[in-house]
């Protein structure tokens, strides 16, 4: 059996995990990085890669307003631009309800320095004529924009792996301890890991590693459903999405349409499957229609989906464990993860290194689950 001894083991080789890799190993940590399968190959590579912060619990926005500033220079975070496009998000209103839950939200974000520009129909149409004439409004937000999901986990990945991080992926932990040496780690492949800090970012999966610490949490596994169309002439280039989030459209400069939307489908985080219902997807271009026609005609090339970890309030766990120290946590974004994903890395980090950060997590402690017992509480 191979035996390393490390800084930090982080277990989850997704956004987060990787963005906590690289800075702890720009801070001179040594850092071992344990990934089940492949580096960006679940809810990090598959999600819609929207930069939103509109409609975020907005206690989430301080994390949320880090992370542009880290989106707008990724390039010279990580080596490599990712697709990044800063190119707005338009977050529409179909009645006077919808309206009011934009205007709402704007005053509330407006505490959190974040500034939403409220348009009207006519607005709208004077920017973008192509939008149907149903909208009534928007807030709108230049700043946020677009990244290709499928190029920003690798691409941390790379750059933690030159500033010397070690990431081993198909090297799934299935043993998990702690002792007064601190955590050991063996995975499936033999590989024995030993160090005193320990980051817990095995997305859809962190809920076994918290339960192996006494921290089990009500986590269920949930699928986006996601479909792309064939090559048309640009001409979508904000990103636009309806209150509530029922349908999201954006179209990269290839030309190729992107649609996700609600229900999200079935995951199976056992079988390592997500499902996508045709249902579904019919459902979500209907929407998409409503608020694109020229759409209309255009054809579905390809459907996908993946499995991201949700908790029952939507928010996701960020901070230290309660039970066992030097155990950090952070999942079940709920699928609002990729846009804060840069940040949350670094707040780990801060965590791991200083004890504290300068972003506020208190509303994602782990502490809000303190009562749960369920089906990982013995694992």
């Amino acid at each position: 059996m191979e035996t390393i001894g490390t800084d930090f083991v982080i277990v989850g080789g997704g956004l987060m995990g990787c963005s906590a890799a690289l800075d702890l190993s720009r801070k001179g940590c040594s850092v071992v990085l344990l990934e089940r399968g492949f580096v960006g190959a679940e809810a990090s590579g598959v999600n819609f890669g929207l930069l939103r912060r509109q409609d975020r619990f907005l206690a989430q926005l301080p994390l949320a307003n880090r992370a542009v500033e880290i989106w707008h220079r990724l390039e010279s975070v990580v080596g490599e631009d990712c697709e990044v496009e800063i190119r707005g998000h338009l977050r529409f209103a179909l009645d006077d309800e919808d309206m009011a839950v934009i205007e709402d939200y704007a005053a509330g974000a407006r505490e959190y320095g974040f500034d939403i520009e409220i348009l009207d129909g006519p607005d709208l149409r004077r920017r973008w004529p192509w939008l149907s004439d149903r909208l009534i409004g928007a807030g709108w937000s230049p700043d946020d924009g677009v990244a290709n999901p499928r190029l920003v986990t690798p691409a941390y990945a790379r750059a933690a792996q030159a500033a010397g991080a070690d990431i081993r992926e198909e090297h799934e932990a299935v043993e998990m301890t702690r002792d007064a040496n601190g955590f050991r780690i063996v995975t499936r492949h033999g590989l024995e890991v030993r160090a005193p800090v320990m980051l817990n970012t095995a997305g859809a999966w962190s809920h076994h590693v918290s339960a192996r610490f006494g921290e089990p949490v009500p986590l269920t596994a949930i699928g986006p459903p996601e479909a792309v169309t064939e090559p048309v002439p640009y001409f979508i280039e904000p990103t636009i999405q309806r209150v509530g989030s029922p349908v999201v459209v954006r179209q990269v400069k290839r030309g190729n349409v992107i649609v996700a939307g609600k229900p999200r489908g079935i995951a199976d985080n056992v079988a390592n499957r997500a499902y996508v219902a045709p249902r579904n997807t019919l459902a979500n271009m209907r929407k998409a229609l409503e608020v694109v026609p020229s759409l209309r005609s255009i054809n579905l090339i390809r459907v996908w989906s993946g499995i991201e970890a949700a908790l029952p309030d939507n928010l996701p766990v960020i901070g230290p464990s309660l039970t066992t120290p030097g155990l950090f946590h952070a999942f079940g974004f709920s699928g609002h993860g990729f846009q804060v994903g840069p940040a949350v890395g670094v707040v780990l980090s801060e965590l791991a290194t200083d004890g504290r950060t300068a972003t506020p997590i208190e509303p994602f402690t782990m502490g809000r689950f303190a009562d749960y017992q369920g089906e990982d509480a013995d694992a």
